[in-house]
Protein backbone atom coordinates (compact mmCIF):
# COMPACT_ATOMS: atom_id res chain seq x y z
CA UNK A 1 0.00 0.00 0.00
CA UNK A 2 1.32 3.41 -1.01
CA UNK A 3 0.27 6.34 1.18
CA UNK A 4 0.89 9.99 0.35
CA UNK A 5 0.65 12.61 3.10
CA UNK A 6 0.51 16.32 2.28
CA UNK A 7 1.48 18.51 5.23
CA UNK A 8 3.12 17.58 8.50
CA UNK A 9 2.25 19.74 11.46
CA UNK A 10 -0.03 18.38 14.21
CA UNK A 11 -2.55 16.28 12.30
CA UNK A 12 0.08 15.05 9.85
CA UNK A 13 2.57 14.08 12.54
CA UNK A 14 -0.11 12.19 14.49
CA UNK A 15 -1.35 10.38 11.37
CA UNK A 16 2.13 9.39 10.20
CA UNK A 17 3.46 8.15 13.54
CA UNK A 18 0.36 5.98 14.00
CA UNK A 19 0.27 4.70 10.42
CA UNK A 20 3.87 3.50 10.73
CA UNK A 21 2.87 1.36 13.72
CA UNK A 22 -0.33 -0.01 12.20
CA UNK A 23 0.85 -0.60 8.64
CA UNK A 24 4.55 -1.54 8.89
CA UNK A 25 4.65 -2.70 5.26
CA UNK A 26 3.15 0.51 3.87
CA UNK A 27 5.20 2.87 1.70
CA UNK A 28 4.63 6.35 3.18
CA UNK A 29 5.71 9.50 1.32
CA UNK A 30 5.34 12.80 3.17
CA UNK A 31 5.45 16.19 1.41
CA UNK A 32 6.10 19.25 3.59
CA UNK A 33 7.04 22.67 2.21
CA UNK A 34 8.73 23.85 5.44
CA UNK A 35 12.03 22.61 6.86
CA UNK A 36 10.46 21.55 10.16
CA UNK A 37 7.41 19.72 11.49
CA UNK A 38 5.19 19.67 14.60
CA UNK A 39 5.69 23.31 15.66
CA UNK A 40 3.41 24.36 18.53
CA UNK A 41 2.41 27.83 17.35
CA UNK A 42 0.42 28.33 20.57
CA UNK A 43 3.82 28.79 22.24
CA UNK A 44 4.87 31.76 20.09
CA UNK A 45 3.64 34.35 22.60
CA UNK A 46 5.35 32.44 25.43
CA UNK A 47 8.57 32.57 23.44
CA UNK A 48 8.09 36.28 22.66
CA UNK A 49 7.46 36.96 26.35
CA UNK A 50 10.55 35.05 27.44
CA UNK A 51 8.65 32.32 29.29
CA UNK A 52 9.94 29.74 26.80
CA UNK A 53 13.68 30.33 26.50
CA UNK A 54 14.46 27.73 23.84
CA UNK A 55 12.10 27.78 20.83
CA UNK A 56 13.30 24.31 19.85
CA UNK A 57 11.30 23.03 22.81
CA UNK A 58 8.14 23.95 20.87
CA UNK A 59 8.78 21.00 18.53
CA UNK A 60 7.75 17.52 19.68
CA UNK A 61 8.90 15.59 16.60
CA UNK A 62 11.56 15.99 13.91
CA UNK A 63 11.80 14.86 10.27
CA UNK A 64 14.75 12.68 11.29
CA UNK A 65 12.65 10.82 13.83
CA UNK A 66 10.04 9.95 11.21
CA UNK A 67 12.74 9.03 8.70
CA UNK A 68 14.20 6.62 11.25
CA UNK A 69 10.78 4.96 11.39
CA UNK A 70 10.97 4.26 7.69
CA UNK A 71 8.95 7.23 6.40
CA UNK A 72 10.11 8.98 3.21
CA UNK A 73 10.24 12.65 4.18
CA UNK A 74 10.24 15.14 1.29
CA UNK A 75 11.02 18.34 3.23
CA UNK A 76 10.97 21.72 1.45
CA UNK A 77 8.73 20.15 -1.18
CA UNK A 78 5.59 22.07 -2.09
CA UNK A 79 2.80 20.06 -3.71
CA UNK A 80 1.71 22.04 -6.77
CA UNK A 81 -0.82 19.64 -8.28
CA UNK A 82 -3.03 16.77 -7.11
CA UNK A 83 -5.35 14.68 -9.27
CA UNK A 84 -7.48 12.69 -6.88
CA UNK A 85 -9.21 10.55 -9.51
CA UNK A 86 -5.94 9.67 -11.24
CA UNK A 87 -4.22 9.36 -7.82
CA UNK A 88 -1.21 11.45 -8.83
CA UNK A 89 0.80 14.16 -7.09
CA UNK A 90 3.30 16.69 -8.41
CA UNK A 91 5.61 18.41 -5.92
CA UNK A 92 8.33 21.03 -6.40
CA UNK A 93 11.64 20.89 -4.57
CA UNK A 94 11.88 24.46 -3.27
CA UNK A 95 15.68 24.34 -3.23
CA UNK A 96 16.31 22.92 -6.72
CA UNK A 97 12.98 23.80 -8.45
CA UNK A 98 12.89 20.19 -9.65
CA UNK A 99 9.45 18.59 -10.00
CA UNK A 100 8.72 15.23 -8.36
CA UNK A 101 5.92 13.02 -9.71
CA UNK A 102 4.25 10.48 -7.43
CA UNK A 103 1.22 8.19 -7.16
CA UNK A 104 -0.79 6.93 -4.20
CA UNK A 105 -3.30 4.32 -3.13
CA UNK A 106 -4.42 6.38 -0.14
CA UNK A 107 -4.08 10.15 0.24
CA UNK A 108 -3.97 11.90 3.63
CA UNK A 109 -4.61 15.66 3.52
CA UNK A 110 -3.17 17.48 6.52
CA UNK A 111 -2.33 20.77 4.85
CA UNK A 112 -3.49 22.86 7.81
CA UNK A 113 -4.37 26.52 7.59
CA UNK A 114 -2.74 29.81 6.68
CA UNK A 115 -3.26 33.31 8.13
CA UNK A 116 -5.89 35.50 6.53
CA UNK A 117 -4.06 38.23 4.60
CA UNK A 118 -6.48 41.01 3.59
CA UNK A 119 -5.92 43.18 0.55
CA UNK A 120 -4.94 46.37 2.37
CA UNK A 121 -2.66 49.07 0.99
CA UNK A 122 0.84 48.80 2.45
CA UNK A 123 0.44 45.27 3.84
CA UNK A 124 3.62 44.09 2.09
CA UNK A 125 5.79 46.71 3.81
CA UNK A 126 8.67 45.72 6.04
CA UNK A 127 7.73 45.03 9.67
CA UNK A 128 4.16 44.00 8.86
CA UNK A 129 4.41 40.38 9.97
CA UNK A 130 2.37 37.19 10.13
CA UNK A 131 2.27 34.94 13.18
CA UNK A 132 1.90 31.25 12.36
CA UNK A 133 5.10 29.20 12.12
CA UNK A 134 8.59 28.86 13.58
CA UNK A 135 10.15 31.34 11.16
CA UNK A 136 7.44 33.90 11.90
CA UNK A 137 8.15 33.53 15.63
CA UNK A 138 11.87 34.12 15.17
CA UNK A 139 11.27 37.16 12.97
CA UNK A 140 8.82 38.68 15.47
CA UNK A 141 11.27 38.23 18.36
CA UNK A 142 14.13 39.76 16.40
CA UNK A 143 12.10 42.75 15.15
CA UNK A 144 10.54 43.39 18.57
CA UNK A 145 13.98 44.01 20.09
CA UNK A 146 14.20 47.41 18.37
CA UNK A 147 10.48 48.22 18.12
CA UNK A 148 8.71 50.39 20.66
CA UNK A 149 5.28 51.02 19.19
CA UNK A 150 3.73 47.66 18.37
CA UNK A 151 0.29 47.19 16.82
CA UNK A 152 -1.43 43.81 16.94
CA UNK A 153 -4.31 43.38 14.49
CA UNK A 154 -6.76 40.73 15.63
CA UNK A 155 -8.13 40.06 19.11
CA UNK A 156 -8.31 36.28 19.08
CA UNK A 157 -6.18 34.03 21.27
CA UNK A 158 -2.85 34.58 19.50
CA UNK A 159 -3.34 38.34 19.25
CA UNK A 160 -4.33 38.67 22.90
CA UNK A 161 -1.37 36.61 24.10
CA UNK A 162 1.04 38.68 22.00
CA UNK A 163 -0.40 41.91 23.41
CA UNK A 164 0.23 40.63 26.93
CA UNK A 165 3.79 39.54 26.06
CA UNK A 166 4.68 42.86 24.40
CA UNK A 167 3.15 44.92 27.24
CA UNK A 168 5.11 42.96 29.83
CA UNK A 169 8.26 43.62 27.78
CA UNK A 170 7.74 47.36 28.18
CA UNK A 171 6.39 48.11 24.69
CA UNK A 172 3.68 50.59 23.74
CA UNK A 173 0.97 48.26 22.49
CA UNK A 174 -2.19 48.91 20.47
CA UNK A 175 -4.73 46.18 19.75
CA UNK A 176 -7.02 46.68 16.75
CA UNK A 177 -10.04 44.54 15.92
CA UNK A 178 -13.17 45.00 13.85
CA UNK A 179 -15.35 43.49 16.59
CA UNK A 180 -16.53 45.60 19.51
CA UNK A 181 -15.02 43.14 22.00
CA UNK A 182 -11.89 41.05 22.32
CA UNK A 183 -12.16 37.24 22.21
CA UNK A 184 -15.74 37.60 20.99
CA UNK A 185 -15.78 34.07 19.50
CA UNK A 186 -14.88 32.52 22.83
CA UNK A 187 -16.36 34.60 25.64
CA UNK A 188 -19.45 36.66 26.41
CA UNK A 189 -19.32 40.34 27.30
CA UNK A 190 -19.30 39.95 31.08
CA UNK A 191 -16.05 37.99 30.75
CA UNK A 192 -14.33 40.09 28.08
CA UNK A 193 -15.07 43.29 30.01
CA UNK A 194 -12.81 42.07 32.81
CA UNK A 195 -9.90 41.29 30.49
CA UNK A 196 -10.30 44.55 28.56
CA UNK A 197 -10.21 46.54 31.81
CA UNK A 198 -7.04 44.72 32.82
CA UNK A 199 -5.39 45.66 29.53
CA UNK A 200 -6.42 49.29 29.78
CA UNK A 201 -5.16 49.52 33.36
CA UNK A 202 -1.78 48.34 32.11
CA UNK A 203 -1.61 50.97 29.38
CA UNK A 204 -2.65 48.88 26.38
CA UNK A 205 -4.60 50.92 23.82
CA UNK A 206 -7.69 49.05 22.64
CA UNK A 207 -8.96 50.14 19.23
CA UNK A 208 -12.03 47.95 18.97
CA UNK A 209 -14.83 48.15 16.43
CA UNK A 210 -12.37 49.55 13.91
CA UNK A 211 -11.12 48.11 10.63
CA UNK A 212 -7.64 48.68 9.22
CA UNK A 213 -7.76 50.72 6.00
CA UNK A 214 -4.06 51.35 5.28
CA UNK A 215 -0.52 50.72 6.49
CA UNK A 216 1.52 53.91 6.26
CA UNK A 217 5.31 53.86 5.91
CA UNK A 218 8.53 55.60 5.02
CA UNK A 219 11.07 53.87 2.81
CA UNK A 220 8.91 50.73 2.73
CA UNK A 221 9.00 50.48 6.53
CA UNK A 222 5.72 50.79 8.42
CA UNK A 223 5.25 53.84 10.65
CA UNK A 224 1.51 53.88 11.31
CA UNK A 225 -1.75 52.01 10.90
CA UNK A 226 -4.78 53.86 9.58
CA UNK A 227 -8.21 52.59 10.62
CA UNK A 228 -11.82 53.49 9.95
CA UNK A 229 -11.59 55.74 13.00
CA UNK A 230 -8.12 56.95 13.91
CA UNK A 231 -4.44 56.40 13.11
CA UNK A 232 -1.99 54.58 15.38
CA UNK A 233 1.79 54.81 15.44
CA UNK A 234 3.61 51.57 14.69
CA UNK A 235 7.14 50.45 13.97
CA UNK A 236 6.03 46.81 14.10
CA UNK A 237 2.66 45.29 13.13
CA UNK A 238 1.62 41.69 13.80
CA UNK A 239 -1.34 40.34 11.81
CA UNK A 240 -3.47 37.88 13.78
CA UNK A 241 -6.70 38.27 11.84
CA UNK A 242 -7.53 34.59 11.69
CA UNK A 243 -6.92 31.49 9.60
CA UNK A 244 -8.43 29.83 6.56
CA UNK A 245 -8.05 26.23 5.36
CA UNK A 246 -5.09 25.62 3.07
CA UNK A 247 -7.03 23.50 0.57
CA UNK A 248 -6.86 25.19 -2.82
CA UNK A 249 -5.24 22.13 -4.40
CA UNK A 250 -8.37 20.07 -3.85
CA UNK A 251 -11.07 22.52 -4.86
CA UNK A 252 -13.68 20.88 -7.07
CA UNK A 253 -12.34 17.40 -6.32
CA UNK A 254 -13.80 16.76 -2.86
CA UNK A 255 -16.65 18.32 -0.87
CA UNK A 256 -15.91 21.47 1.12
CA UNK A 257 -17.61 24.23 3.05
CA UNK A 258 -17.78 27.68 1.45
CA UNK A 259 -14.56 28.71 3.23
CA UNK A 260 -12.67 25.75 1.74
CA UNK A 261 -12.72 23.52 4.80
CA UNK A 262 -12.87 19.87 3.71
CA UNK A 263 -15.91 17.92 4.87
CA UNK A 264 -15.06 14.61 6.53
CA UNK A 265 -17.34 11.96 7.98
CA UNK A 266 -17.04 10.55 11.48
CA UNK A 267 -14.16 8.32 10.31
CA UNK A 268 -12.15 11.19 8.75
CA UNK A 269 -12.99 10.07 5.20
CA UNK A 270 -13.72 12.76 2.62
CA UNK A 271 -16.24 12.50 -0.23
CA UNK A 272 -13.65 10.29 -1.99
CA UNK A 273 -13.25 6.92 -0.29
CA UNK A 274 -9.44 6.80 -0.69
CA UNK A 275 -8.83 10.32 0.62
CA UNK A 276 -8.80 11.10 4.33
CA UNK A 277 -8.22 14.48 5.92
CA UNK A 278 -7.53 15.90 9.36
CA UNK A 279 -6.63 19.09 11.22
CA UNK A 280 -7.03 22.74 10.30
CA UNK A 281 -7.83 21.88 6.67
CA UNK A 282 -11.12 20.26 7.76
CA UNK A 283 -14.62 21.03 8.88
CA UNK A 284 -15.66 18.74 11.71
CA UNK A 285 -18.80 17.76 13.59
CA UNK A 286 -19.60 20.43 16.17
CA UNK A 287 -21.68 18.87 18.94
CA UNK A 288 -23.44 21.99 20.27
CA UNK A 289 -25.17 22.51 16.90
CA UNK A 290 -24.88 19.07 15.28
CA UNK A 291 -23.47 20.70 12.12
CA UNK A 292 -20.08 20.83 10.40
CA UNK A 293 -17.95 23.73 11.62
CA UNK A 294 -14.45 25.06 11.08
CA UNK A 295 -12.59 25.00 14.42
CA UNK A 296 -8.80 25.12 13.93
CA UNK A 297 -7.30 23.83 17.18
CA UNK A 298 -4.20 21.68 17.75
CA UNK A 299 -6.19 19.42 20.07
CA UNK A 300 -8.70 18.64 17.33
CA UNK A 301 -5.86 18.12 14.87
CA UNK A 302 -3.98 15.45 16.83
CA UNK A 303 -7.19 13.54 17.58
CA UNK A 304 -8.23 13.62 13.96
CA UNK A 305 -4.76 12.65 12.73
CA UNK A 306 -4.72 9.65 15.04
CA UNK A 307 -8.15 8.59 13.77
CA UNK A 308 -6.97 8.85 10.16
CA UNK A 309 -4.48 6.08 10.90
CA UNK A 310 -7.08 3.97 12.72
CA UNK A 311 -9.63 4.31 9.89
CA UNK A 312 -7.34 4.29 6.85
CA UNK A 313 -8.52 0.93 5.50
CA UNK A 314 -11.94 0.55 7.11
CA UNK A 315 -14.23 2.38 9.58
CA UNK A 316 -12.88 1.43 13.00
CA UNK A 317 -13.08 4.22 15.57
CA UNK A 318 -15.67 6.97 15.26
CA UNK A 319 -14.84 10.60 15.95
CA UNK A 320 -17.08 11.88 18.73
CA UNK A 321 -17.10 15.45 17.50
CA UNK A 322 -15.82 18.55 19.19
CA UNK A 323 -16.99 21.32 21.48
CA UNK A 324 -14.12 23.63 20.49
CA UNK A 325 -12.82 23.48 24.07
CA UNK A 326 -9.96 25.89 24.75
CA UNK A 327 -8.22 27.88 27.45
CA UNK A 328 -5.99 30.91 27.90
CA UNK A 329 -4.14 32.65 30.73
CA UNK A 330 -4.02 36.45 30.60
CA UNK A 331 -2.03 38.02 33.42
CA UNK A 332 -3.49 36.42 36.56
CA UNK A 333 -6.82 35.35 35.03
CA UNK A 334 -7.24 31.68 34.15
CA UNK A 335 -9.90 31.40 31.45
CA UNK A 336 -11.45 28.44 29.65
CA UNK A 337 -14.43 27.95 27.37
CA UNK A 338 -16.33 25.20 25.57
CA UNK A 339 -19.19 25.15 23.10
CA UNK A 340 -21.27 28.19 22.19
CA UNK A 341 -21.26 31.57 23.88
CA UNK A 342 -24.70 32.99 24.61
CA UNK A 343 -24.19 35.77 22.06
CA UNK A 344 -23.18 33.29 19.37
CA UNK A 345 -26.11 30.97 20.07
CA UNK A 346 -28.61 33.83 19.93
CA UNK A 347 -27.05 35.10 16.71
CA UNK A 348 -27.63 31.63 15.23
CA UNK A 349 -31.31 31.81 16.16
CA UNK A 350 -31.12 29.26 18.97
CA UNK A 351 -33.54 29.54 21.88
CA UNK A 352 -31.08 29.66 24.77
CA UNK A 353 -30.78 31.03 28.28
CA UNK A 354 -27.81 31.21 30.60
CA UNK A 355 -26.88 31.12 34.26
CA UNK A 356 -23.86 32.97 35.66
CA UNK A 357 -22.68 32.20 39.17
CA UNK A 358 -20.09 34.00 41.28
CA UNK A 359 -18.66 31.66 43.89
CA UNK A 360 -15.54 31.00 45.93
CA UNK A 361 -13.31 28.08 45.08
CA UNK A 362 -13.05 26.94 48.73
CA UNK A 363 -15.12 27.29 51.94
CA UNK A 364 -14.89 30.68 53.61
CA UNK A 365 -13.52 29.08 56.79
CA UNK A 366 -10.30 28.31 54.91
CA UNK A 367 -7.43 30.82 55.31
CA UNK A 368 -7.69 31.88 51.65
CA UNK A 369 -10.08 31.57 48.75
CA UNK A 370 -10.62 33.11 45.33
CA UNK A 371 -13.58 34.21 43.24
CA UNK A 372 -14.88 32.02 40.42
CA UNK A 373 -17.06 33.28 37.58
CA UNK A 374 -18.90 30.50 35.73
CA UNK A 375 -21.42 30.85 32.93
CA UNK A 376 -23.45 27.95 31.51
CA UNK A 377 -25.50 28.35 28.31
CA UNK A 378 -28.41 25.97 27.74
CA UNK A 379 -31.46 25.46 25.52
CA UNK A 380 -34.52 26.94 27.21
CA UNK A 381 -36.95 24.14 26.30
CA UNK A 382 -34.78 21.04 26.72
CA UNK A 383 -32.22 22.48 29.17
CA UNK A 384 -29.50 20.75 27.11
CA UNK A 385 -26.17 22.47 27.86
CA UNK A 386 -24.53 23.95 24.75
CA UNK A 387 -21.73 26.12 26.16
CA UNK A 388 -19.81 27.26 29.22
CA UNK A 389 -17.12 29.74 30.29
CA UNK A 390 -15.07 30.01 33.48
CA UNK A 391 -12.69 32.62 34.82
CA UNK A 392 -10.74 32.83 38.07
CA UNK A 393 -7.40 33.85 39.55
CA UNK A 394 -7.18 30.29 40.84
CA UNK A 395 -6.84 27.60 38.21
CA UNK A 396 -10.22 25.89 37.85
CA UNK A 397 -9.93 25.56 34.07
CA UNK A 398 -10.19 21.76 34.25
CA UNK A 399 -13.86 22.25 35.10
CA UNK A 400 -14.38 23.23 31.46
CA UNK A 401 -13.09 19.82 30.39
CA UNK A 402 -15.85 18.36 32.54
CA UNK A 403 -18.43 20.60 30.88
CA UNK A 404 -17.05 19.63 27.48
CA UNK A 405 -17.93 16.01 28.29
CA UNK A 406 -21.33 17.20 29.52
CA UNK A 407 -22.04 18.87 26.16
CA UNK A 408 -20.71 15.91 24.20
CA UNK A 409 -23.11 13.63 26.06
CA UNK A 410 -26.08 16.00 25.65
CA UNK A 411 -26.60 16.42 29.38
CA UNK A 412 -29.03 18.94 30.87
CA UNK A 413 -28.70 21.51 33.60
CA UNK A 414 -30.90 19.32 35.82
CA UNK A 415 -28.41 16.48 35.47
CA UNK A 416 -25.45 18.81 36.06
CA UNK A 417 -26.99 19.81 39.38
CA UNK A 418 -26.62 16.28 40.74
CA UNK A 419 -23.42 14.95 39.14
CA UNK A 420 -21.16 13.22 41.70
CA UNK A 421 -18.19 15.50 42.51
CA UNK A 422 -15.90 14.99 45.51
CA UNK A 423 -15.62 17.52 48.35
CA UNK A 424 -12.45 18.40 50.25
CA UNK A 425 -11.99 21.85 51.81
CA UNK A 426 -8.54 22.30 50.30
CA UNK A 427 -10.06 22.15 46.83
CA UNK A 428 -13.77 23.00 46.74
CA UNK A 429 -17.10 23.33 48.53
CA UNK A 430 -19.68 20.68 49.52
CA UNK A 431 -21.77 21.76 46.54
CA UNK A 432 -19.31 22.00 43.65
CA UNK A 433 -19.72 25.22 41.67
CA UNK A 434 -20.71 23.16 38.61
CA UNK A 435 -23.48 21.57 40.66
CA UNK A 436 -24.53 25.02 41.80
CA UNK A 437 -24.97 26.22 38.22
CA UNK A 438 -27.39 23.36 37.52
CA UNK A 439 -29.24 23.83 40.80
CA UNK A 440 -29.69 27.57 40.27
CA UNK A 441 -31.28 26.94 36.88
CA UNK A 442 -33.77 24.64 38.66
Amino acid sequence: MKIAVIGCTHAGTAAISNMVKQYPDAHINVYEKNDNISFLSCGIALHVGGVVKDPNGLFYCTPEELTNLGVNMFMKHEVVDVNIEAKTITAKNLETEKLVEDTFDKLVITTGSWPVIPNIEGITMENVLLCKNFHHANTIIEKAKTAQNIVVVGAGYIGIELVEAFEMSGKNVTLIDGEERILSKYLDEDFTNIVEEDFRNRGVQLALGKSVTKFVGEGNKVTAVETSNGTYQADLVILCIGFRPNTGLFKGQIDMLENGAIKVDEYMVTSHKDVLAAGDSCAIHYNPTGEHAYIPLATNAVRMGTLVAKNLLKPTIRYMGTQGTSGIKIYDQNIATTGLTEAMALRMGMNVKSITILEHDRPEFMPSYEDIRLKVVYEETTKRIVGAQVMSKVDVTQSINTLSVVIQNKMTTDELGFVDFFFQPHYNKPWNFLNQAGLQVM
